[in-house]
């Protein structure tokens, strides 16, 4: 067997799949969060006010999550590959064995 040892990782690279991954689970949780409080109102007979404020909230959701999980992924990501990269240099790289 084959040892392999990840001894550095690029951290903007690392940044940018962090923050596209996070990006997309910001879809599908905006979506899911624009969806729930239509149907809860709808369910409660709601008055007018309280139908526009929850398609607002959706838009926003839809909007905002893919953006704010986009932006704070990306930071986790560089933060990790940055910690990493430091944590690797002190006590050694992570060792995969391989056929």
């Amino acid at each position: 067997m084959k040892k392999l040892r990840i001894r550095k990782i690029d951290v903007l690279s690392t940044g940018k799949i962090v923050g596209i991954i996070y990006l997309i689970i910001g879809v599908f949780l905006g979506l899911i969060f624009s969806i729930i409080p239509t149907m809860g109102f709808g369910m409660m007979g709601s008055n007018y006010g309280s139908t526009f404020g929850s398609m607002m909230y959706g838009g926003a959701a839809i909007i905002l999550f893919p953006i704010l999980y986009g932006i704070m992924g990306f930071l986790a990501g560089l933060i990790g590959a940055f910690l990493y990269n430091l944590i690797a240099g002190w006590i050694g790289p992570i060792e995969i064995e391989t056929d």
